[in-house]
């Protein structure tokens, strides 16, 4: 069931760039309550520049289940401006080698907004996240695109 996930297990690094300027991005993802839930943490850091003059640290922890009801994953992120994105897969590839998820909900914005992320394995140590915005009755934006390269994976592999 978490085959599709076992590449992802491990820390990881890279840069981002995006609507609020470029950033460095560190991300760790580890099963965890007893491998029933694949847990993310991101840390993107925004120095000052032209598009962000004061600079930030974004920060997001997210957990994905398996939904047996609906046979399908579905991914919760919580944002440290307090938005709650509820995704639930929208496009798995054939070879694994693109995972998507689109959002179902998404608590504290107004209401109507869409959001989906998209991750595409590059090579055996590196991928890219795009994520995507959409305004209510709007096509998808990018907001960001981040660049990750392992610097660790620890043997936690399931099934």
């Amino acid at each position: 069931m978490w085959t599709v996930f076992n590449y992802f297990i491990g820390s990881w690094q890279g840069s981002g760039q995006g609507k609020v300027g470029d950033s460095r991005v560190e991300r760790k993802y580890e099963f965890v309550l007893n491998s029933k839930f694949l847990s993310v943490r991101n840390k993107s850091t925004y120095d000052p520049q032209e598009k962000n003059p004061k600079g930030e640290v974004h920060e997001d922890w997210g957990v994905i289940s398996y939904d047996k009801a609906r046979e399908t994953y579905v991914f919760r992120q919580f944002h440290v401006e307090g938005f709650v994105n509820t995704y639930v897969l929208d496009k798995l590839a054939k070879d694994s080698q693109t995972i998507s998820f689109v959002t179902e909900a998404i608590e504290n914005i107004p209401p109507g907004w869409k959001a989906r992320e998209t991750y595409r394995i590059l090579s055996p140590d590196e991928f890219v996240e795009v994520f995507e915005l959409a305004p209510p009755g709007k096509e998808f934006e990018l907001y960001t695109e981040n660049r990750f390269q392992r610097i660790h994976s620890n043997k936690q592999l399931l099934q």
